[in-house]
């Protein structure tokens, strides 16, 4: 590693700016270790939230966020086109939606307050999607767009990247951002890129990085060019080198069309499947994002079916978490600024599951074996393996995945007194005659501390 020279990229950073810790090339950036509060944190909140909010619709099984889009390109069958023409008629234009997202019930600290009683550890809003509305002052945003195209310019005025931030620290939360790196419609994006680049792009994340610090980076919308047309690589190399959160901060791998599962700090599913149609690569951290329901934004197309239930969702973060990753679970808030109660119910009730067994969850790491069939997943801490069952067992559990040499102590989390067990041909067996499912502890799923296992 050595310092940066040559670079040529006005506007970006400069070989005198850095320090010789890492170099703008990924063979350098990604021996950059992941810093450890991520893979202990292991569940936090995604927060879609902005323009398309206003509108709040997609046809079901589709991502409301990308309404422009869909509007734009006549796609889903003209269905978009229909119910916006329907709705707002045929001379709405989308950008007529900014002074309608007016946030006018927007809380920070109500928020904050849900997350943390959700269990989240950290929290992640969008500061600009694929439509280029921040919702933070950029004063890039609205220059370069020539019209207000900020949260403090239209809509809201007020900066609700700041006040989520003050609120989520304020809670004992991480708090970083989503940043999408292309915009579909800018003015400069499709006609002169390097313009785009190196006169909206860099500066613009310059500015909301040394504004508000932030603990995780969540690039998107990267697809279109490598890495090394956008030079994300110089400007991470100024983010850890020179940026105010270079020891704490954490990046994914969408930074460039080449960089899903490959570069980074960790890799990243979305509703389960790899960008670039490819698999999931070893030897990084790694999260799953998805929606509460098919939508990170808000669709009110959505009904009831399409969300999932509380106990699918502790499912899907026990799972994530057996497998070694972290869950970001998102939320869609309203154009006025409040969380839809079907998704503050779930968020609630996976606090609640965590504030029994979370001992399972966070600092963990997955054991040698990820699974016992369909019923049992496991994590492990120090000396403890947690056996976390996805339904009741009854009056007894046997496990097939743990050995021992000698005694094996077993608790059910939340219950407080050892089971008795014993090591059989078939494996650990746990008596749960003692403990009848209407004095379980919890319910969706059931925790099991086993110690003197290997």
């Amino acid at each position: 590693m050595g310092i940066i020279t040559g670079i040529g990229f006005s506007g970006l950073v400069h070989a005198a700016e850095l320090s010789q810790a890492y170099s703008a090339d990924w063979e350098s950036l990604d021996t950059r270790p992941t810093p450890g509060w991520f893979e202990d944190a292991k569940f936090g909140i995604f927060i879609h939230w902005g323009v398309y909010s206003v509108p709040a619709w997609g046809t079901k099984g589709t991502y409301s966020e990308w309404y422009w889009h869909a509007l734009t390109n006549n796609s889903h069958d003209g269905a978009t086109r229909n119910f916006h023409e329907r709705t707002y008629g045929e001379g709405f234009d989308y950008m007529d939606f900014a002074p309608r997202f007016t946030c006018e019930l927007f809380d920070a600290q109500e928020w904050a307050s849900l997350f943390k009683r959700a269990g989240a550890r950290y929290v992640v809003p969008t500061s600009k999607h694929h439509d280029g509305y921040c919702i933070w002052p950029s004063k890039e945003a609205t220059q370069s767009w020539g019209r207000p195209w900020n949260s403090m310019d239209v809509g809201p005025k007020r900066d609700l990247l700041g006040e989520l931030t003050d609120a989520v620290r304020g809670h004992g939360m991480k708090s970083g951002f989503y940043y999408s790196l292309y915009e579909w419609y800018h003015p400069w994006y499709k006609k002169d890129f390097e313009k785009y680049r190196d006169e909206h792009f860099v500066p613009q994340f310059k500015d909301v990085v040394t504004r508000y610090k932030p603990s995780l980076i969540f690039a998107d919308g990267e697809w279109d060019h490598p890495s090394g047309q956008w030079r994300t690589p110089e400007l991470l190399a100024w983010l850890f080198n020179k940026s105010s959160c270079k020891d704490e901060v954490v990046i994914n791998d969408r930074w460039g069309k080449e960089s899903r599962s490959q570069h980074g700090g960790y890799f990243t599913t979305e509703y389960g499947h790899v960008g670039g149609n490819r698999k999931l690569a070893q030897g990084r951290p790694w999260e799953e994002n998805r929606g509460i329901g098919a939508s990170f934004g808000y669709n009110r197309n959505e009904s009831i079916d399409e969300y999932r239930s509380t106990s699918e969702l502790v499912h899907l973060l026990v799972d994530t978490v057996s497998r070694g990753g972290n869950l970001l679970l998102d939320v869609g808030p309203t154009a006025d600024g409040r969380i839809p109660v079907v998704m503050q119910d779930r968020l609630v009730g996976i606090g609640e599951w965590l504030d029994v067994n979370g001992e399972a969850i966070y600092g963990t790491r997955k054991w040698r074996v990820v699974k016992e069939g369909e019923a049992v997943c496991y994590t492990s801490k120090g000396d403890a393996v947690y056996a976390i069952a996805l339904r009741w067992p009854g009056i007894s559990l046997t496990l097939e995945s743990p050995t021992a040499d000698g005694e094996v102590k077993v608790a059910l989390l939340g219950h407080g007194q050892p089971l008795e067990n014993q090591m059989t041909a078939a494996g650990l067996c746990i008596d749960l005659s003692a403990v009848p499912l209407e004095e379980a502890p919890c319910k969706h799923a059931y925790v099991f501390r086993l110690t003197g296992v290997r």
